[in-house]
């Protein structure tokens, strides 16, 4: 979940700022190539100050989800002049912070931030973009795979007991999601002032009617999935 969420916050920064470089003027490719170095340029900056961090240390796992979400940037443009594919966020609350409050959250702001048990990422492809115009495909339609997980109360174990209080036993499971979504602001039409909040949004998955599966419970079926 923690690499999940390292290449997917890589690859929206990117995003980000190759939207704000070209709004400003600069070329397409450039702006591309910038927003793909700063994002990869931030990220890395997490993994030096973790470096010298006694409590967590440099993790080349990170920076290879770094990477990933980078090249998942740049490697679209390069083939497409295009993103037909984007890293999305999604989030629930769950009971599991109230366990461990330091670690997963003491509030609903923080409990956004960390605790990955309410937290799904996605890969949202646009399906028109791999279409002719002459299709008429919805242009803002995508279908998203997601990733979850859940029963998580300590980052590599559970424990069970926190400050003197005993845990309850939670079986750590991973979660497998298929879903639509939708990227609002390729719909025609829209004012600019619109099209430019719908972008720095596209960073989150749509809610709508998801399919789970997952080892504990097989298949599941969600009216809507936050």
């Amino acid at each position: 979940m923690d690499k999940m969420g390292h290449a997917t916050t890589a690859y929206n920064i990117a995003a980000l700022q190759s939207d704000i470089m070209h709004w400003a003027g600069v070329k397409s490719g450039p702006a591309a190539a910038i927003g793909t170095l700063t994002g990869l340029g931030f990220m890395t900056m997490i993994e030096i100050m973790d470096g010298h961090s006694a409590e967590w240390g440099f993790s080349k796992g990170d920076m290879l989800a770094n990477l990933s979400g980078s090249i998942l940037y740049e490697g679209q443009y390069l083939m497409w002049g295009q993103q037909r594919m984007g890293l999305k966020y999604s989030y629930h609350h769950t009971m599991f912070a109230k366990y461990y409050p330091q670690e997963l959250g003491k509030n609903g702001m923080q409990e956004w931030l960390k605790d990955y048990n309410g937290q799904t990422y996605w890969l949202s492809v646009n399906i028109a973009s791999f279409l002719p115009a002459s299709t008429g495909f919805p242009q803002w339609f995508n279908v998203a795979a997601g990733y979850g997980a859940e029963g998580m109360i300590g980052a590599m174990k559970n424990p069970s007991e926190i400050n003197g209080q005993k845990i309850p036993y939670f079986n750590r499971y991973r979660q497998f999601y298929l879903s639509v979504d939708a990227d609002l602001y390729r719909i025609n039409g829209t004012s600019p002032f619109a099209n430019t909040l719908l972008k720095v949004s596209r960073t989150l998955k749509f809610p709508a009617p998801t399919i789970e599966w997952n080892k504990e419970d097989g298949l599941k079926w969600h009216y809507l999935y936050f």
